[in-house]
């Protein structure tokens, strides 16, 4: 049953609802005022709040604006005798989902607190989404190596400043891209990933810039790039270090000016995006080398952040296969099993020289394959290099 808010000053206006809704079978409490309304939404989760805008102590727009800095994910129908557009746009910008005038016509308050409680239960699963997401991405470990990278990414990631990530293949730089993104400003905008080295280098300009129609032979309609699906958001540039030296003269201009040229085309597309770059590779070697624009390298090194082999913080590995061992779990829909402790100290001192990633890919192996305990013979069956 949708659980409702009623906030009006007027009594004969809050029996008259609840009478209505009540009707309708929802659970409906009320509030005198804006003041007692937020001290309600802030202890209760309520689906929607139907909220008078002119109150005494506290008006509704007031209340809006707070319970939004407070987080709360009601959603608001504002009420007011006096419709003008002004208050409507107002509410709008505060975050309210709509606004309807005094006395409210049946049908239309019906319908709006529908479509209110549909918007609420779409909310409340793209927070149990993104709460899985962030489970998923969540950087395990209490090594000071990879504290150090927890603490620099809490401090980059409100910022727009670009970060360089570096590390050896598997050691989780995705993750660490993910989490700068999802503890930043950007989060509820797109994030977007190209991994360069997964592209032809004929292609790649098409792939970031995006393309017009007729633009080569197989341009048989506009295409928009990474770049254009990122506006907003962030670009993740995984294994940059692959990418070719002409895309990375049109990278380093998009950096530049902020704005980019589909192939083929000629105009500008401005674009705001937040670009995050990650390799496996020593770049002032590839500099040297000349394989990698010195330029960019200064434009996309403004934060670097080094994710180290698994090997350097074994001592995050119980940590780890824990995590595993509760993610596959979850997936699988099985019971959790558990490591006995010859097993833990036997997957410490292995190379892993698949890093982070292999772990997770052993864990699974294991759970598949083994009963509710794990043994050190089912560690030496299943995770030697040989099976």
């Amino acid at each position: 049953m949708a659980k409702l808010l009623i906030v009006d000053d007027e009594k004969s206006i809050r029996d008259a609802l609840r009478d209505i809704l009540e009707y309708e079978e929802y659970e409906v409490d009320e509030a005198k005022d804006g003041e007692e309304g937020l001290e309600m939404v802030l202890k209760t989760q309520y689906d929607v709040a139907l909220c008078d805008i002119k109150m005494p102590k506290l008006d509704g727009l007031e209340m809006l604006l707070k319970a939004k800095e407070e987080g709360v994910m009601t959603q608001f129908v504002m009420i007011s005798a006096f419709g003008n557009v002004e208050n409507a746009v107002e509410a709008t910008k505060r975050g309210a989902f709509d606004f309807i005038t005094k006395p409210p016509d049946l049908n239309r308050l019906l319908v709006t607190v529908r479509n209110a409680i549909e918007k609420s239960k779409d909310v409340e699963v793209i927070k149990v989404l993104k709460r899985r997401i962030y489970k998923i991405n969540e950087i395990v470990g209490e090594s000071p190596l990879i504290q150090k990278v927890k603490e620099t990414i809490d401090r980059v990631a409100p910022t727009e400043a670009r970060v360089l990530i570096t590390g050896p293949n598997g050691s989780g730089k995705e993750m660490v891209a993910k989490q700068i993104h999802e503890k930043s400003n950007r989060c509820n905008q797109p994030s977007v990933e190209v991994n360069c080295a997964a592209i032809p280098s004929e292609l790649i300009e098409s792939e970031l810039f995006g393309h017009e129609k007729g633009a080569f032979t197989s341009a048989i309609k506009q295409r928009i790039g990474k770049f254009e699906q990122a506006d907003g958001g962030t670009l993740f540039l995984d294994e940059i270090g692959d990418m070719s030296l002409s895309a990375q003269a049109k990278v380093l201009r998009a950096l530049q000016e902020s704005k980019i040229t589909r192939v083929g085309g000629d105009k500008e597309i401005k674009v705001n995006v937040r670009v995050i770059a990650a390799t496996n590779k020593d770049l002032r070697k590839e500099i040297a080398e000349g394989n990698f624009r010195e330029d960019l390298f200064h434009r996309l090194n403004v934060i670097p952040i080094h994710v180290p082999a698994l090997a350097d913080r074994k001592n995050d590995i119980p940590l780890l296969a824990d995590k595993f061992l509760n993610d596959v779990a979850e997936e699988y829909g099985d019971a959790t099993k558990e490591f006995d402790a010859d097993a833990m100290e036997y997957m410490k001192n292995l190379p892993w020289t698949g890093n982070v990633r292999e772990l997770r890919n052993v864990v699974e192996r294991l759970v598949i394959m083994c009963g509710p305990t794990i043994t050190l013979d089912d560690v030496k069956l299943y995770a030697g290099i040989g099976f």
